[in-house]
């Protein structure tokens, strides 16, 4: 099935709206955001019922990727604070305080380009975990979800990343 192209969580406001409501309900509801922390892959999100009430509120959306979405509840329940002012690849361009080096190096960032969505839950997480858990949400979540879908997300991810880290190799 295709994904519905009217899925943004950065430009449509609503979507991005029911996502970071979602996600901030998780911090009412401990149980689940630890429940799905513990998932080791979206196959296990899917099992989890934090997850299907994230995929019921997108039911009116139309015909929305439950694999992706599942991967997004995953990865953002190691979340703990939304930071939109920078892009997602810009925080990992970042140098750590103290340092001159990238949070992600180089060659971390290129492995990731090359990954396809099935491969991205356990390198993001660690990823989102060198971040201090401080992300921005509504990018992750549309960089996930149309990961796969053609190579502006990528490419969009490598403008960032070195623009901001010009040195990184």
């Amino acid at each position: 099935m295709e994904q519905n192209r009217s899925l943004s969580f950065v430009s449509n406001q609503y979507a991005r709206d029911v996502l970071l409501e979602w996600w901030k309900g998780l911090e009412n509801s401990r149980g689940d955001r630890a429940a799905l922390r513990r998932c080791h892959n979206p196959t296990e999100v899917a099992f989890n019922p934090a997850f299907h009430r994230l995929r019921m509120k997108f039911k009116h959306f139309g015909y929305v990727n439950p694999e992706s979405l599942a991967l997004i509840a995953g990865i953002l329940s190691h979340v703990r604070s939304n930071n939109e002012k920078v892009h997602f690849a810009e925080q990992m361009a970042a140098p750590r305080s103290g340092s001159n080096n990238a949070c992600v190096s180089g060659l971390r960032f290129r492995r990731l380009l090359k990954l396809y969505d099935n491969e991205l839950f356990e390198p993001l997480i660690r990823i989102v975990h060198m971040l201090d858990g401080t992300v921005n949400i509504p990018v992750l979540a549309n960089s996930i979800y149309w990961w796969n879908v053609n190579e502006s997300t990528r490419k969009e991810w490598a403008f960032k990343y070195y623009e901001k880290a010009p040195s990184e190799s």
